[in-house]
């Protein structure tokens, strides 16, 4: 099972921009599909972005589609979410994910899907 670390969270101001970074574990990388999930106190963890094997297909929660972008390098093990225009709402602890599952990968929005998950990071969106 790949092992998942993420960073670059924190306070940002809103309409600010952010990138997370998630290094992962293991020698097969392009073998998973990865996401980005996050979770906002008191609320369900929620799909935020997903990414195919080798990045040509992403797909995105409505509510960050135009302002988020996911991508990955292979050659280093590591998924990125650019996080642009933050809104306050956009405030959550922020989780990557991964899973072997490749069929299919805009379905795949569930936590369930994801059997990999990193220890997460909290990003503050100030007002």
């Amino acid at each position: 099972q790949v092992q998942l670390v993420e960073s670059g969270g924190g306070l940002v101001q809103a309409v600010g921009s952010l990138r997370l970074s998630c290094a992962a574990s293991g020698r097969t990388f392009s073998s998973y599909c990865m996401g980005w999930f996050r979770q906002a106190s008191g609320l369900e963890r929620e799909f935020v972005a997903g990414i195919s094997r080798y990045g040509g297909f992403r797909y995105y929660a409505d509510s960050v589609k135009g302002r988020f972008t996911i991508s990955r390098d292979n050659t280093k093990n590591t998924v990125y979410l650019q996080m642009n225009s933050l809104k306050p709402e956009d405030a959550a602890v922020y989780y990557c994910a991964a899973t072997s599952n490749n069929k299919d990968v805009a379905s795949l929005r569930r936590e369930a899907d994801f059997g990999s998950w990193g220890q997460g990071t909290p990003v503050t969106v100030s007002s």
